[in-house]
């Protein structure tokens, strides 16, 4: 899903920031901006709700945690109050995989997504739109490795990143 609005950095200056607290089998307490993040966005696959990713810096050994936030909110729906939330946690160059597998240990407890300036001319039919998505939002149970041998902890999440989402993705929330 990268674009070129996301490929350097989330968004500019210090709209783009992901907090966190992970406990377990990670220790780390992340404090992502600026031009150390790189984020995107869209709807799921399964169209059920928005996805937004932030990739942060690497570490000393060369890897890089990337947090993915499925969120079971309408896309481009101004601000939503309470949606569960799925978090995924990769730590790439390290082949782990951690998930709180669902939807039912994760929760954001405030949303908003707005829309972003276009450059140029507004297109007579525009194909997709950016957005800006803030949360904050928290976990009661852990995310998991994939084959259960380790936990990390993320009692709080704090994000803003950018998500971009075809007409198609806007219009079908809206009937539904």
């Amino acid at each position: 899903m990268p674009t070129a609005a996301t490929a350097d950095q989330c968004l500019p200056g210090e709209r783009g920031f992901l907090r966190a607290r992970l406990r377990g089998a990670i220790e780390a307490d992340l404090d992502w901006r600026g031009a150390a993040i790189q984020c995107e966005g869209g709807a799921r696959p399964d169209g059920r709700g928005i996805r937004v990713s932030f990739l942060g810096p690497a570490d000393a050994r060369g890897q890089r945690l990337r947090l993915v936030f499925g969120i079971a909110a309408a896309p481009g729906h101004a601000r939503t109050a309470t949606a569960a939330t799925n978090v995924t946690l990769i730590v790439e160059g390290a082949d782990r995989v951690y998930t709180t597998a669902g939807g039912e240990r994760c929760a954001i407890d405030a949303l908003v997504q707005e829309p972003l300036p276009t450059a140029g001319p507004p297109a007579a039919s525009q194909e997709s739109r950016q957005y800006r998505v803030a949360a904050r939002g928290y976990c009661i149970d852990p995310a998991a490795l994939l084959d259960g041998s380790a936990r990390v902890y993320i009692n709080r999440f704090d994000f803003a990143g950018v998500a971009r989402f075809e007409d198609n993705d806007l219009h079908a929330t809206r009937h539904d």
